[in-house]
């Protein structure tokens, strides 16, 4: 399998704060580049581990036991963290979030995340999921269309590529990457196509949508800050504006003082935030890493920490 590189590995695994008798969990398993390094850390911890998607599952699995044995996985996603850990009374001590996409994922045209090779329209992370890119580009209305791709995409042409995608698509279905990739690039002025690729930002969206990975990410995110041990900490590495808005905002409300009582000169303890920030400004990849893996170049890490 072609290798997949982890972002921001060294400084994840740094902040996390490891202890070698912890439990952990990794909630976006991927390629278990992430777990592999957290894995080395408990001998005598444990580490649980979550994915959608089965390729990625029965990969990491193997590569982990070459480690060693303390580490469950579940074939699922993230959005069940909550109650996996009421089930089991786990009190995770950390806690990891790696919102990119894998780049095998990318890399395996038949999946149709990438607009650099022909597919079919796909774009699901776990391939139960009965929507896919195809059923959202021949289905949805112009309107939808436009709401996503401006919502999800911040797509300044989304109205123009919504009516071009419904002129198609009643001449014939639009079934391929490539097709969809097209029309896209008919709908963008030639001077704009300098500033990278005229179908990433749909792209992008369609495949939020697909997965419904904004939504789900508040809400596990949420979630984590109440299943979080004290002194645990949440680590969460973003790729674009809209995941880093939502975990800047809620790590944000977590941590501020009560506006009613921040002036005062002794504030009583049990009225005092329950988190603090490790992170005041996100952790950017190194130029040397940007240099070796381009994919990194977006990445933003930022940490909380539970202190009661």
């Amino acid at each position: 399998m072609e290798k997949h590189v982890s972002v921001l590995l060294n400084e994840s695994i740094e902040n996390l704060n490891i202890k070698e008798n912890g439990v952990y969990i990794d909630a976006t398993l991927g390629f278990a580049g992430h777990s592999s390094e957290i894995l080395k850390r408990i001998p005598k911890g444990k580490l649980f581990a979550f994915d959608k998607d089965q390729t990625a599952v029965s990969y990491s699995k193997e590569r982990l036991e070459s480690i060693n044995n303390n580490f469950q996985i579940y074939n699922e996603g993230f959005e069940n963290i909550k109650k996996r850990c009421t089930q089991e009374n786990i009190k995770p001590d950390g806690i990891l979030f790696d919102l990119g996409i894998s780049s095998v994922e990318i890399d395996d045209a038949t999946r149709g995340f990438s607009y650099m090779k022909d597919a079919k329209l796909d774009m699901r992370m776990d391939q139960n999921n009965p929507k896919t890119a195809e059923e959202v580009v021949n289905t949805y209305t112009v309107e939808k269309l436009v709401d996503i791709f401006r919502k999800y995409g911040e797509e300044k042409h989304a109205l123009k590529i919504a009516k071009e995608i419904e002129k198609e698509r009643l001449v014939k279905k639009i079934e391929t990457t490539k097709e969809l990739v097209e029309i896209i690039d008919r709908c963008y002025p030639y001077k704009e196509k300098r500033n990278g690729h005229p179908a990433k930002k749909v792209f992008q969206a369609i495949r939020i949508e697909v997965n419904n990975e904004l939504d789900e990410f508040e809400r596990t995110l949420k979630d984590c800050l109440e299943v979080l041990n004290v002194g645990g900490r949440i680590a969460v590495i973003t790729f674009h504006s809209l995941e880093d808005r939502i975990c800047k905002n809620i790590f944000k409300k977590a941590t501020e003082i009560d506006k009613v009582i921040k002036g005062m000169p002794n504030i009583p303890k049990d009225m005092l935030p329950d988190f603090k920030l490790i992170t005041t400004k996100p952790i950017i990849p190194t130029d040397i890493e940007i240099r070796q893996n381009s994919r990194s170049k977006s990445a933003k890490l930022r940490v909380i920490e539970k202190i009661k």
